[in-house]
């Protein structure tokens, strides 16, 4: 019988889907190796990742030869494949497609309001040189803001995770793209008292998981205060 190799994980931490994959394989013990791709320093476009995947983007996963991208795909595959706690994905067909409705709503809301912020606040002033567009950053903080409002009456409501009761992939995503902003000194939870919690038990329930993906934007954060 041929010996089962670790998934391959092809990632970038400064990514949030990246820190979501990584946070599942951490606390799942889903055997893996992390392979590191720098995308500042265009590990991406190089001949032998873009033959893994011509979008030139991570997450990639590698399964046995079997090549997956998306995070959201890597995610409910692994899921799925391994023996992982059901919560993480669960088999039920009600409490699964919860997961799948708000993974589908996050691609074109928590996951752009989010990541624009800390676009506009650190990563264009950071390539550019220039100065913060206040116009654009005030606008895109209104539009996560109505983001933030949905996430909670939509979906936190009063259950402790996003689908329910336990922690899902959902979880992950949404929490790893509302993190970012923190790498420019900004916690958009910080008015936010029910989200707040809501980032604490899910804190609470990956353990140092959350700590070890996360480490990259906390030194970005640090190196961005020391400046000011």
């Amino acid at each position: 019988m041929a010996t089962r190799r670790p998934v391959e994980v092809y990632l970038d931490l400064l990514s949030q889907p990246c820190r979501a994959v990584h946070i599942l394989l951490g606390c799942t013990k889903i055997p893996h190796t992390v392979r590191t791709v720098a995308l500042r320093k265009g590990e991406n476009r190089t001949p032998d990742f873009t033959k893994l995947n011509p979008m030139q983007k991570v997450p990639v996963m590698v399964d046995n030869g079997f090549v997956l991208t998306e995070s959201d795909a890597i995610l409910k595959y692994l899921a799925t494949k391994y023996d992982v706690p059901e919560h993480w994905y669960p088999r039920q067909p009600e409490r699964r497609a919860k997961v799948d409705e708000y993974t589908a709503w996050h691609h074109s809301n928590t996951r752009p309001h989010a990541a624009k912020v800390f676009l506009l606040e650190m990563l264009l002033p950071a390539q550019s040189g220039s100065q913060v567009d206040e116009v654009r950053l005030i606008r895109a903080l209104s539009q996560l803001d109505d983001t933030l409002d949905k996430l909670e009456s939509m979906f936190l409501r009063r259950q402790p995770f996003l689908c329910g009761d336990d922690i899902t992939v959902a979880d992950l995503l949404a929490v790893c793209e509302l993190m970012q902003p923190v790498g420019g000194g900004r916690d958009v939870l910080q008015q936010r008292p029910q989200l707040q919690r809501w980032r604490s038990r899910v804190q609470s329930a990956v353990g140092e998981s959350f700590d070890r993906a996360h480490a990259v934007l906390f030194a970005v954060r640090d190196r961005h205060r020391a400046k000011l």
